[in-house]
């Protein structure tokens, strides 16, 4: 598989959120006085893990033999805090104790979740000796989405050796960076801080984030599948699903193993709602499960195989998300179909096992998928008008100017207009059994 530019794929996100906030409840209070384990490990989710153990799951098996295996893992700390709060082997804790002690570890995430999951086995002085070197490295100025959750995180974890019990933090985070970022981004393969984020601020000081922009959050899940290529990736240790990228390579695991635990941790955050079940259906398919170093500990984290999914082939085969613009399209949900997204300005077909980068702005012959038709905007006349046939499907119009309003010329009909997305994609349909001609053109400002 193979893209064309290293790949930055940003959907303006924070834009969409301030535009569409709710004002947030007048009692809303961000002093944390919950109790340990305060992050990723609800009550009811660590008996579930240890449930898992008990039961001597396949999840728990392989987590359990890496841990135990003395490999070298690229989150060891974690793994070990994980293994800890799960089994109560104080030596695996003890070692995430000194790896966050030791003048080498500075990655304030794992820090946060180091203190939270084992600050039982820490003496006063070793507690009083982390908490410093996290509020410390909280300090440090991060306005990026893994920046802002890790302080989030941070400040939870020690909470009650701040004054303010980490309000000083949260509050300007939530109200400020969250819903007043209007000039943000959230990039592809940010989704999993982002459910950390989500996770641990509904846990800890009950604000629901996805409140402030229902309309993003609506289609969030779809978002997530849909953007994976038909075709999946066979890996060292299993299989995985590949998602979008731009890169002129092979496909990344880590970038997989990421997009998959973000979908995971989606469905733990709001099993009940009904996007989120064809996702869990998605992705509860067994040859897709984490086996790798970095995977295994969030395939057993956030996985719950007892969550009844529904089936995705039941869903249609294009998908249109106008707060992103993305647009994504498959002939089949079989792994030999073919493939067409649209996203960030972004045209890309898969089809025959390769990925072909199409260039933005040119002119492509339509595409047909399912009921619909994806043509290319680019082709058009000199005076800016692009034409073309459309019949009872919908035809999709790619790569227009996005958040512009447009005149929709139909033949025999009368002149109206139409507004793109966030994408510059314009949706035109017609009454049943008819095909006319269609001109869309852009309104002067």
């Amino acid at each position: 598989m193979r893209g064309e530019l290293p790949m930055r794929l940003s959907v303006c996100f924070f834009g969409l959120l301030a535009a569409s906030r709710i004002a947030p409840a007048a009692d809303e209070d961000f002093h944390v006085f919950t109790d340990s384990p305060r992050l990723l490990l609800k009550s009811q989710r660590l008996r579930l893990l240890q449930r898992e153990r008990e039961r001597k799951s396949m999840r728990w098996q392989r987590f359990e033999e890496l841990v135990t295996s003395g490999v070298a893992l690229p989150e060891a700390a974690i793994n070990d805090a994980l293994y800890y709060q799960v089994s109560g082997n104080a030596a695996a804790g003890q070692k995430a104790v000194e790896w966050a002690l030791s003048d080498s570890a500075s990655d304030l995430r794992q820090l946060a979740l180091v203190f939270d999951w084992c600050g039982k086995l820490m003496s006063d002085a070793q507690a009083e000796r982390l908490a410093s070197k996290i509020e410390k490295a909280m300090a440090a100025p991060r306005d990026d989405l893994p920046g802002q959750s890790a302080r989030a995180l941070a400040a939870i974890a020690i909470a009650d050796h701040l004054k303010d019990q980490g309000e000083s933090v949260l509050k300007p985070l939530v109200e400020q960076w969250w819903r007043g970022g209007a000039d943000m981004k959230i990039e592809r393969g940010q989704e999993y801080p982002l459910m950390e984020l989500l996770h641990a601020i509904r846990d800890n000081v009950n604000v629901d984030l996805r409140e402030s922009a229902p309309a993003v959050f609506k289609d969030f899940p779809f978002d997530q599948f849909y953007g994976h290529y038909p075709a999946p990736f066979r890996g060292q240790d299993n299989d995985f699903l590949v998602p979008v990228y731009t890169a002129d390579s092979d496909p990344d695991p880590k970038a997989a193993d990421w997009s998959r635990a973000a979908g995971l941790a989606m469905v733990a955050y709001d099993p009940n709602y009904e996007e989120v079940q064809y996702l869990q259906g998605w992705l509860m398919q067994d040859r897709f499960e984490m086996r790798d170093g970095l995977g295994a500990a969030y395939e057993f984290l956030w996985a719950n195989p007892y969550q009844p999914g529904l089936s995705y082939a039941l869903l249609p085969l294009i998908f249109h998300n106008p707060a992103t613009g993305h647009v994504f399209a498959r002939t089949s949900w079989d792994e030999d179909a073919t493939w067409i997204g649209y996203f960030d300005g972004h045209l890309q077909m898969f089809r025959d096992g390769k990925l072909e980068t199409l260039r933005a702005g040119a002119a492509i012959q339509p595409v047909r998928v399912g009921d619909a038709v994806l043509l290319s905007a680019p082709a058009q006349e000199a005076d800016g008008t692009t034409r073309f046939k459309a019949s009872t499907e919908a035809t999709i119009v790619l790569g227009l100017a996005p958040r512009s309003v447009y005149d929709v010329e139909i033949d025999d009909e009368e002149l109206s207009e139409s507004d793109t997305d966030a994408g510059g994609t314009l949706v035109v349909s017609l009454a049943p059994d008819t095909e006319e001609g269609v001109r869309v053109r852009k309104r002067p400002q």
